[in-house]
């Protein structure tokens, strides 16, 4: 069984945030508290430890009294620079890894994750949703995986490797779904844009 405890969180802030004109994403305003906060607060009661990797405005999130770290990866390298940085700083034996973007995803989605990976034994538990256009695809900055493999992603980035997916078909990995009646339809859209931020603040 793999416990809360056990469990490390990771909300990923690193990007540059260019879909939305530069602006830091984690720190726009979502339902009136930035949306990185919120990512917290629906992250925190699911891991035993919750940690934030960014790039800038670090006293900000600093604010949110949880430790910052910023990518050990230069020239913002995408979300597989979050994922080592968050290895390295991990005293669990499993990491979650969430972005900043995506402030209604499910309260229960960690331990169904943990469920999945315990009872195939995989490596890394990757969330699949159905998206607005009614497919269900993989969601790979969701993913619940192994300390034990950041030897293998030091490796994978180190030789220039930056695709999620072309790192996780290197191990047992499981993709979850998240489309059972009862799950929110809209638990896994994202704000890419100022636009997409303020129709998902929308009840």
């Amino acid at each position: 069984m793999i416990e809360t405890g056990d469990i490390t969180g990771v909300i990923l802030a690193g990007g540059r945030g260019s879909r939305m004109g530069g602006v830091d994403k984690g720190l726009q305003n979502f339902n009136g508290l930035p949306m990185a906060l919120h990512t917290l607060m629906r992250l925190q009661p699911q891991v035993g430890e919750v940690m934030i990797n960014a790039n800038r405005n670090l006293g900000a999130y600093e604010a949110f009294g949880v430790p910052v770290w910023p990518d050990v990866l230069a020239d913002y390298a995408g979300p597989l620079a979050g994922f080592l940085t968050a290895l390295e700083r991990c005293e669990t034996p499993w990491l979650v890894t969430v972005p900043c973007d995506t402030p209604l995803f499910p309260d229960d989605m960690v331990a169904r994750l943990a469920r999945a990976a315990q009872q195939q034994d995989a490596e890394i538990a990757m969330a699949a949703a159905r998206e607005e256009d009614g497919d269900v695809r993989s969601q790979p900055v969701f993913c619940l995986m192994r300390l034990e493999l950041m030897e293998s992603l030091v490796k994978f980035t180190h030789g220039g490797g930056r695709k999620i997916d072309a790192w996780t078909a290197l191990h047992k990995t499981l993709v979850v779904p998240f489309d059972a009646p009862g799950d929110d339809p809209k638990a896994f859209f994202n704000a890419n844009t100022l636009a997409q931020l303020h129709r998902l603040e929308r009840p």
